[in-house]
């Protein structure tokens, strides 16, 4: 057995380690708070400028990433149709998702075009997340918005990201499929007309040969319209 000695310097040596680990735990600073989302300064763009001039309900929302964002003449080329453009350039499928309470549901629009996609690819992600995520967009406006219609433009071919082709048709394939078997959603081929010979055409794009020019937005023009049921320019 121990002596009472031992017993006391064993205990000293304890409480005195106790003592040293609250004094340090004390003194680290607070936790750092969360990381704002990387497109948090682009919806509190947007939920200034509606404060500023509320939008028009019942508008035709398209809503995704910079194909979206980058279509400066969509009001001119939509028309006569009402429509609003609340797309958010590098965004993917879950980024749309996570910001629909802000930008999509409140306005509570006629319909919706959703575009995202190329961007997850271009991350990593696979085509089933990106089927994952659009089904969760769908469910997510539904709880609010239960008729309706959403529109899902299929991801685009781009040159400079080749490569990917092949696993996007994949991602385009199963978003097809599922929206066949979906109520109120609507699978719209913007991509086959953007092609020659299975390959991306170039003079549809910009010199980043990722975004569209005006010949690109064109196609995606007269294709969008026919999906809305909007009557061909004369």
């Amino acid at each position: 057995m121990l002596s009472s000695t031992v017993r006391l310097r064993v205990l000293g040596v304890v409480v005195g380690i106790v003592l040293c680990r609250l004094g340090w735990a004390a003194e680290q600073p607070p936790s750092a708070p969360a990381k704002e989302h990387a497109f948090e300064k682009d919806i509190k763009q947007y939920e200034a400028a509606d404060q500023k001039t509320p939008p028009p309900k019942g508008a035709i929302l398209f809503v995704g990433s910079s194909t979206i964002r980058m279509w400066k003449t969509l009001e001119k080329d939509m028309a006569p149709l009402t429509v609003m453009n609340r797309g958010f350039g590098g965004s993917q499928v879950s980024d749309v998702v996570y910001y629909a309470d802000r930008i999509v549901i409140p306005y509570q629009p006629k319909s919706i075009v959703f575009y995202a996609g190329d961007n997850d690819l271009a991350s990593g992600k696979q085509p089933a997340q990106i089927l994952d995520g659009f089904k969760a967009f769908v469910e997510k406006v539904r709880t609010a918005l239960p008729d309706v219609p959403i529109y899902f433009f299929s991801i685009k071919p781009s040159p400079s990201r080749a490569k990917l082709w092949p696993t996007a048709q994949d991602a385009n394939k199963l978003v097809q499929e599922y929206a066949q078997k979906a109520t109120g959603v609507t699978y719209v081929d913007v991509a086959t007309e953007m092609l020659k010979d299975g390959q991306a055409r170039p003079e549809l794009f910009l010199k980043d040969m990722l975004h569209m020019n005006a010949d690109g937005y064109a196609i995606w023009t007269r294709i969008v319209k026919a999906a809305l049921g909007a009557k061909p320019d004369k």
